[in-house]
């Protein structure tokens, strides 16, 4: 009996990658959960899925290695192993905003503004500053924030501030901390939150000068992102999943390596695997996980007087599992109104995070998924590697702030940020990437959702887009799609979602480099910012920062009009891959972007060695003319002129027009310059501790 148990547990591990596969074409859609009893479940099988994927790969790892290891050791054993205008106290008439992706979604970001004041978060404080009049602008309130401040949103006299807590913050209250980054770009890393728990702090500012706490909400998960619609605001937290500390995923006597000590018999080191397993399953069953609850605490002031609530996630009510067992973390979005003291609604799944896309009334999360099938790997003894996502939908209400699970859907590849996301006419459309370059199997997909019921179809698709290139940036406009996918050129790709059963390419453009952000200048221009490429026959070198204008008023004949290369190799600007650093002043057809001008270098994928500028550059932006620089407003700093594409940044981070003035802000200043004379400053305020 004990063999024929050995026998089905090896059948069960050398399944576990392609049951990962078959699962993926399964109905996504969540279950909903009865109790706390059911999510413990939930959590235990998503750990055994997890656990049992882990040993298929080392096993995989073990039996193909194994020759190879040999080898080594012979070699080993021989020797031979290897090596200023006027302005009126009103204040201003036009003024720039957050650059959100929706109109009407506001977007948490570190700074706000009105016309005449300015709201920032730095250092441990909560900082506002009277901007208005221009050359006499000065702080005239703070607060400090518990914690690391992060993002905030302002409305009706109300601010509401994200802060990461973090050291005694934290381990005071049981809280669990792992360090991550922000991550909005996400070719190279994961929507993962920075894990850290997160504490909401409600100021009521009627009197600027004297921020008072209202409201405050403790939560042992950390922000994945925050939408605001009037005085709704909807966030996403994810919850540090459960952890088995004392399971193992190599047995004892293999190796590394891939061969058993004992007598390297390939049929041993599956049997040692096997056994592993059935040990993991008993571990994961047996421990008490009744404290993996997440932790969410809200706390109301009246007259000073506080008022605490239970955790409000205490009887795991609203929480959802898929069938897919998307492993052991919870994701919550919670919604309230900042300007009053209701009760918070929450919705809760069992899921990893992902990337965010919110509409007035829905709000969207892509998680990426990979599967490896091992039964069916190449000739090389590699898997067969499968990327697909599984997209929630999650549907917003904002006259009373409330959110409700809604539907679930499965799409192939990954999304690269928010953007490659949109709601158009109750039909989602998502641009996704399966594999990465180099990999000679990696291409693109347009895919058209329509929700039925609980679950989110595919009724359009265009698939095999651009083999052996991946998304570098999208754009949804009514009808329309822009894609840019890159390997060695930018192809820009137009796209017709007049009829969401019936997606097509319409045109494609392939010109040097690649854009990462593209923003609509009108109906018919796309305005980009991206990174020029020197062809290097089978890849390409990025080179300078390069901002472009396209013409797409003829989406079956795209032009590129207008083009700026800023800088060499190592140039860099935080709005290459955070939006809400790319300022389009309409109103003055005016562009502010935060950059970092690295000269020099040898052109042969070398990075520029001397750094010529840090600071704001402003250009006007013309469909005819192009692009014409105004002027620069220089800020102290010693940025890198060794930046990899994928880490953009710069000294200075966000920038705000208010009429003739333009603001620059860095983490430690904010500058206020005049338009037409950006070389003087007006004022220099600290804004860091």
């Amino acid at each position: 009996m004990k063999v024929r148990r050995l026998s089905l547990a090896l059948l069960a591990i050398s399944a576990a990658g392609c049951d990962a596969a078959r699962n993926a074409d399964v109905a996504v859609h969540l279950q909903p959960l009865s109790s706390c009893i059911a999510a413990e479940a939930a959590i235990r099988q998503a750990a055994i899925s997890e656990m049992e994927q882990r040993l298929a790969e080392n096993l995989r790892q073990a039996l193909t290695n194994t020759q190879r290891c040999l080898d080594y050791d012979d070699a080993m054993r021989a020797g031979n192993a290897p090596t200023a205008a006027a302005t009126t106290t009103e204040g201003a008439k036009q003024t720039s905003t957050t650059n959100n992706q929706v109109a009407g979604v506001d977007e948490a970001d570190f700074v706000k503004n009105d016309n005449k004041y300015i709201y920032v978060v730095s250092g441990t404080q909560l900082r506002i500053l009277e901007a208005w009049p221009a050359k006499n602008t000065k702080v005239i309130g703070n607060a400090k924030i518990e914690g690391t401040p992060k993002k905030l949103f302002v409305t009706d006299n109300k601010i509401v501030v994200y802060s990461a807590l973090e050291g005694k913050a934290a381990t005071e209250r049981g809280y669990r901390v792992y360090d991550s980054s922000e991550c909005t770009y996400g070719y190279n890393c994961r929507f993962t939150g920075d894990g850290k728990p997160t504490k909401l702090t409600v100021f009521d500012i009627s009197d600027r000068t004297k921020p008072t706490i209202i409201r405050e909400v403790l939560l042992s998960g950390s922000l994945i992102a925050a939408r605001r619609v009037g005085p709704a605001v909807h966030s996403v937290f994810t919850f540090p999943g459960v952890t088995f500390p004392n399971l193992r995923y190599w047995p004892t006597g293999v190796s590394q390596c891939g061969y058993s000590v004992s007598n390297k018999n390939p049929l041993m080191t599956r049997l040692l695997f096997a056994l592993l397993r059935q040990e993991n399953i008993k571990l994961i069953n047996e421990t008490d996980i009744s404290d993996w609850l997440p932790s969410i605490t809200d706390t109301t002031y009246n007259q000073g007087t506080p008022t605490t609530s239970r955790n409000l996630l205490a009887g795991c009510g609203g929480f959802y599992r898929s069938a897919a067992n998307d492993g052991r973390q919870l994701t919550s979005v919670l919604s309230f109104d900042m300007t009053k003291q209701e009760p918070i609604n929450s919705a809760s799944i069992v899921s990893p995070p992902g990337a965010v896309y919110a509409a007035a009334d829905a709000l969207y999360m892509s998680v990426p998924r990979e599967h490896a099938n091992y039964v069916n790997a190449g000739p090389d003894g590699e898997p067969v590697r499968r990327y697909t996502s599984t997209v929630h939908k999650f549907l917003l209400e904002n006259s009373m702030p409330a959110v409700q699970y809604a539907a679930s859907g499965l799409v192939k590849g990954s999304v690269l940020n928010q953007f490659a996301m949109d709601q158009h006419k109750g039909f989602l459309r998502i641009a996704t990437t399966s594999g990465r370059v180099p990999s000679p199997d990696v291409h693109s997909t347009m895919s058209v959702l329509r929700q039925v019921e609980s679950n989110l179809d595919t009724v359009g698709i265009v698939d095999h887009l651009a083999p052996k290139e991946d998304i570098r940036s999208v754009r949804f406009s009514g009808d329309r799609g822009y894609v840019v996918t890159f390997k060695k050129t930018d192809p820009l790709f137009v796209f017709d979602l007049s009829h969401p059963f019936y997606p097509r390419v319409m045109a494609e453009l392939k010109i040097p480099g690649f854009s990462t952000y593209m923003h609509m200048l009108d109906d018919t221009h796309l305005l980009t910012i991206g990174y020029d490429a020197s062809d290097q026959g089978s890849f390409a070198w990025f080179t300078g920062v390069m901002l472009q204008i396209f013409d797409v008023s003829d989406p079956r004949d795209p032009k590129l009009t207008h083009k700026e290369v800023i800088g060499t190799r190592g140039s860099s600007s935080e709005a290459l891959t955070n939006h809400l650093a790319f300022t389009f002043f309409a109103p003055k057809k005016l562009l502010a972007l935060p950059m970092t001008v690295c000269e020099g270098g040898n052109g042969g994928g070398g990075y520029g060695t001397q750094m010529t500028f840090s600071g704001l550059m402003v250009y006007q932006v013309d469909t005819l003319a192009g692009f014409s620089l105004q002027g620069k407003v220089a800020h102290p700093g010693d940025p890198s002129c060794r930046t990899w594409w994928t880490r953009a940044n710069s000294e200075v981070r966000r920038s705000i027009f208010m009429d003739d003035f333009v603001y620059s802000i860095s983490s430690s200043r904010i500058k206020v310059n005049q338009l037409g004379y950006l070389s003087q400053d007006l004022a220099d305020i600290p804004i860091g501790d």
